[in-house]
């Protein structure tokens, strides 16, 4: 598995896989997200998301929709805490056409104020549909507990208040901030030579004035651990529970994955679905995630259960806790893990959306992209006492949040 990487005279950074498939797949990464808004900003990140595909100098909203859905491709973006992803997968004839539409739309929205109006309802929408969904709308309000006062708490969607307050000058200025051609990346996987998506994308990206810039992040400080019970009347009662983890540059965030994989993965061999739903058929909706950032990283373990076994599934959650700060996993049991969380990142990059997503990301955070063989080399390399070393830090049970939702009596 070869990548191909070019960087621009104007600071853009392109990365590119040859395969041999029908269909290929492209796309940009900025480094902008939701914790780079200021406070009168929340939620202008992911509007700008939804609003560069409604109008361009030369083409309209329907001229944008059509340009590549009349040759059967599929666009797509989202936003995240740090990072914005505009992307496309399409016949491989039709490279030049996706590559000149994502320029077009990045660098030449214009923001039209009819197509903003209409937007800041379908965002409110959106937002009313999370509020709808505790299992959503739960872990944006744990970020307000772990990151408290700091932009990282706040969720991405924004408010109503906010969004309906955002005008042209605030999507162009937040755009001049933080859009830098320094903190772009191009993705591409797909049967095309790298010469020709060279040869594109300076075309398109290549030719824009050099920006450089940085989005001057603040650390997150001062963490402590808190537990909060709300009233949400639902049928389930709602569990969240975490602790501060490792940041995209630790040595230990391998061993984290590998950990939380083994914890709660989506495997039905989890240890957590094996103690909760298939022992005691207490949760159906069960999860552990690890997201590393720039500069922090989060743990959580997510549960719905019935407001009756609450006590219990945190109980439980604590056990297979305990196990992991106290026993040492045994050869054979970490054998199994590694080749496990091997598996399964081999079966995500079969999916060439996927992996055209994430080797972006890894060009944009690490300036580099690691080979399956690289990555599986590192997961072999994980210890037994690393990870039990791993799990008494992050798994303390001084240090772990809890956010609970229950009709509260």
């Amino acid at each position: 598995m070869t990548y191909q990487f070019h960087e621009f005279s104007n600071g853009i950074r392109l990365v590119h896989r040859q395969t041999g498939s029908p269909v290929s797949h492209f796309g940009m990464v900025v480094n902008a997200g939701s914790r780079d808004e200021m406070p009168h900003e929340q939620g202008l990140a992911h509007f700008i998301e939804h609003m560069i595909f409604k109008g361009t100098h030369k083409r309209n909203t329907y001229q944008v929709i059509n340009r590549l859905e009349n040759v059967g491709a599929d666009m797509n973006a989202f936003t995240t805490k740090e990072e914005t992803t505009v992307y496309a997968s399409f016949l491989t004839t039709h490279y030049q056409r996706v590559i000149e539409l994502l320029s077009d739309i990045l660098f030449n929205s214009v923001f039209p104020e009819k197509e903003m109006l209409k937007e800041k309802a379908v965002v409110i929408d959106e937002i009313n549909s999370y509020k709808d969904n505790p299992s959503e709308w739960i872990h944006d309000e744990f970020d307000e507990l772990m990151f408290p006062g700091h932009p990282l708490s706040k969720n991405i969607l924004g408010t109503p208040a906010h969004l309906k307050k955002f005008t042209q000058s605030n999507l162009n200025e937040f755009i001049h901030r933080l859009y830098s051609t320094n903190q772009i990346v191009l993705s591409s996987v797909g049967n095309t030579p790298f010469s020709k998506i060279v040869a594109l994308a300076n075309t398109y990206f290549g030719s824009q004035p050099v920006s450089l810039g940085d989005p001057g992040r603040i650390v997150p400080q001062g963490y402590e651990a808190k537990k909060i019970v709300k009233k949400f009347g639902r049928h389930q009662a709602h569990i969240i529970m975490g602790n501060l983890a490792f940041t995209a540059h630790d040595n230990r965030r391998i061993p984290m994955a590998l950990m939380n994989n083994l914890l709660g993965g989506p495997a039905m061999n989890s240890r957590l679905n094996l103690a909760l739903r298939e022992r005691h058929g207490i949760a159906y909706n069960l999860e552990s995630n690890y997201q590393p950032l720039s500069d922090t990283g989060l743990f959580s373990i997510y549960l719905g259960t019935d407001e009756k076994l609450v006590d219990k599934a945190i109980e439980l959650v604590h056990r297979e806790l305990t196990k992991l700060r106290k026993q040492k996993l045994g050869v054979n049991q970490l054998r199994i893990a590694k080749e496990q969380i091997k598996g399964q990142l081999a079966i995500s990059v079969e999916a060439h959306q996927n992996e055209m997503i994430s080797i972006g990301k890894s060009v944009l955070v690490f300036n580099r992209v690691d080979t399956i063989e690289e990555i599986n080399s590192k997961i072999d390399k994980v210890e037994a006492p690393e990870l039990l070393e791993l799990a008494n830090e992050i798994f303390e049970p001084s240090k772990i949040s809890m956010l609970i939702y229950k009709n509260v009596r």
